[in-house]
């Protein structure tokens, strides 16, 4: 009897050709892939780095994992593409911060061992459904977001009023540049710049948090995940975006609502043995390191 082989995992592959290190990971995933048993998918802009046996990567490519090679950016990108699959996606960060991803490039190589080798944990991360909403409940346009929805005013230097409801009931109406609803993955992203919380990903919760508010008053509020939040904005449609992980989004036509809601299924990143929440949080954004920095011996 024959050895059993073992299935080809299917991988996904995203990129982003702006950075330097792009070329020489093409060319490590490359030569790894046949040993490692790999079936790999390119998505068309990286077409010039795949030989011709390689497939081409579509919206519903069968898929067993992602590769996103890039920052925090190309894995939202990845995640949008495999949408409401459950598919785990491995970062690979070229950029600086990195916050999503799962390693660097010098790590690039045991991180594709230990996928092939399943040594890996796939962290269910909360996402968001948001839709633009007519008066009378028709739903133009929806999103799938892992990081945050804002909705925000265009180029007029102006106080634009928006009035919030949660679950129904008005909360109020804040006089800001624009309102952030984000996941707990996301209050690392734009929530945190405008003042909002930093939530551990495990607490599953949809905060909100104003931009630039006109008045001391309107603070961030952490809602249960379960929640559901709608925006609608007093002026006019000329002057009101929505931006999906600041990468997707549209104008917002006349009397139109940006309701959001928890998402019918997480979107998987991929985590290693051995590594947490709060030492990225002290890596990444530098927590506890000034006094080491600046300690005189």
């Amino acid at each position: 009897m024959g050895e059993e082989r073992k299935a080809a995992l299917r991988l996904g592959v995203v990129g982003h050709r702006g950075y330097a290190d792009l070329p020489a990971i093409m060319r490590t995933l490359l030569d790894l892939s046949p040993q490692l048993g790999f079936e790999l998918a390119f998505e068309p802009e990286l077409a010039d780095f795949a030989p011709d046996a390689v497939a081409r990567l579509t919206d519903d490519t069968p898929l067993d994992a992602l590769l996103t090679l890039g920052g925090d950016g190309t894995l939202l990108r990845g995640a949008r593409l495999v949408g409401e699959r459950q598919v785990p996606i491995l970062g690979v960060n070229l950029g600086r911060l990195g916050f999503l991803t799962s390693c660097g490039p010098n790590e690039l190589d045991d991180a594709l061992r230990r996928l092939a080798a399943g040594d890996y944990y796939a962290e269910p991360r909360m996402a968001l459904h948001a839709s633009a909403v007519d008066p009378g409940g028709t739903e133009r346009l929806h999103w799938r977001s892992l990081n945050d929805v804002v909705l925000h005013k265009g180029g007029f230097a102006r106080v634009v009023r928006f009035d919030v409801w949660i679950d129904g009931e008005p909360i109020g109406a804040y006089g800001a540049d624009g309102v952030v609803i984000s996941t707990p993955t996301g209050s690392t992203a734009y929530s945190l710049s405008a003042g909002g919380p930093v939530v551990v990903p495990t607490v599953e919760s949809i905060v909100v948090t104003p931009v630039s508010p006109h008045t001391l008053a309107i603070r961030p509020l952490v809602l249960p995940a379960s929640a559901e939040v709608r925006v609608r904005g007093r002026d006019g449609p000329e002057e009101l975006l929505v931006t999906v992980d600041g990468q997707v989004g549209t104008n917002f036509a006349s009397a139109e609502s940006l309701v959001v809601r928890r998402a019918q299924r997480p979107v998987l990143v991929v985590r290693f043995p051995g590594t947490t929440f709060f030492a990225r949080l002290r890596h990444k954004l530098g927590w506890g390191g000034l006094a080491d920095r600046d300690e005189v011996a």
